[in-house]
């Protein structure tokens, strides 16, 4: 089965924690453990990853540089961030699989410069700010801010991915048998000239979730899988109530009441399933295989699943959750 499985920026660097290196260092070697298990169970693997506190540090740095005459844009910040992720990933995924090729590529995604979310930010990135701290980007940076809990957070251009720029190569590496890295924080943005074919960078953040499907719909991929630091989609989130959900249809998640910066994008790539008729799963980081197996997590299918037993039923195996066949195991 040839899997793409999307890891959130948050996961990788939780909420509250120091962006230390040796923090992402800890969770990327959980990750790893989880993702090595799809690959020694025969899976083809290309893993994406979030970027937001990531990029949101470097854009603080950048912006408070004495050395720089203005900071650097968005879209070169994301190529530091692909590099600097993946090579934890490649390290730690090189020491649990020997032999075997693991390549990271940096990135490229289009997007239309007429997108409306240019003309309304959304995506959260960086740290959380003060009042008083949110108020002096905006007037000092010309940032623009919104709330996220009890505190506030930059907020910027997220226009939605229309084309991966390496699509080729990313089939090329697989063909070898490598794992591959790619579209890392929803790959860089770009625009392509449509009459010279120009590409130059823009600034925006391109939703890892959403170039995660784009490039597992192209890619052919069997199933889309959105490792995050929950255990699965849940209704009524945030009551005192919550309810998990173990099985979905893209239209059931599309009904629910979804927070817009987190789960709601990832509800929104798993429509994936409908378009390919593929399988999509939102589950935990820790546990990647037992998410695609439907043991945890949230399986996500076009079509209500038949009467019968639970997901830890369904056979265990690179054939039971789409058309493996149609990709030479690794």
């Amino acid at each position: 089965m040839r899997i793409v499985a999307a890891l959130g920026g948050n996961a990788l660097l939780r909420r509250g924690e120091h962006p230390d290196a040796a923090v992402q260092q800890h969770h990327v070697h959980d990750a790893a453990r989880s993702l090595a298990e799809l690959v020694t169970a025969g899976h083809e693997l290309v893993i994406t990853h979030g970027n937001g506190p990531q990029i949101g540090l470097l854009a603080q740095e950048s912006e408070s540089d004495p050395e720089l005459t203005e900071p650097y844009p968005l879209d070169v910040l994301g190529a530091q961030t692909q590099g600097m992720i993946a090579t934890l990933l490649v390290r730690e995924l090189l020491g649990r699989l020997p032999g075997r090729a693991v390549t990271a590529l940096t990135t490229h995604t289009e997007v239309d410069p007429d997108d409306p979310a240019f003309e309304s930010p959304g995506k959260l990135i960086g740290g959380r700010l003060t009042e008083r701290q949110a108020r002096a980007m905006e007037t000092e940076r010309g940032w623009t801010t919104a709330r996220d809990g009890e505190h506030l957070r930059r907020v910027v251009p997220s226009p939605r991915p229309t084309a991966i720029v390496e699509l080729p190569a990313v089939r090329a590496l697989l063909a070898t048998g490598a794992v591959v890295i790619a579209a890392g924080g929803g790959g860089v943005p770009v625009t392509r000239d449509r009459d010279t074919g120009l590409v130059r960078g823009i600034e925006a953040v391109v939703d890892k979730d959403l170039a995660a499907a784009l490039l597992a719909e192209q890619l052919d991929a069997d199933a889309l899988l959105i490792l995050t630091d929950v255990t699965h989609v849940f209704t009524r989130f945030g009551t005192t109530r919550p309810g998990p959900l173990v099985t979905a249809t893209p239209g059931r998640l599309r009904e629910l009441d979804l927070p817009e910066g987190s789960m709601r994008p990832k509800a929104e790539a798993a429509a994936f399933a409908e378009r390919t008729g593929g399988l999509a799963a939102i589950g935990p980081l820790d546990d990647a295989l037992g998410t695609i197996l439907g043991t945890t997590g949230t399986t996500i299918r076009a079509l209500p699943a038949p009467a019968g037993p639970g997901p830890e039923a369904l056979p265990k195996g690179p054939s039971a959750l789409g058309p493996a066949d149609r990709h030479a195991a690794v």
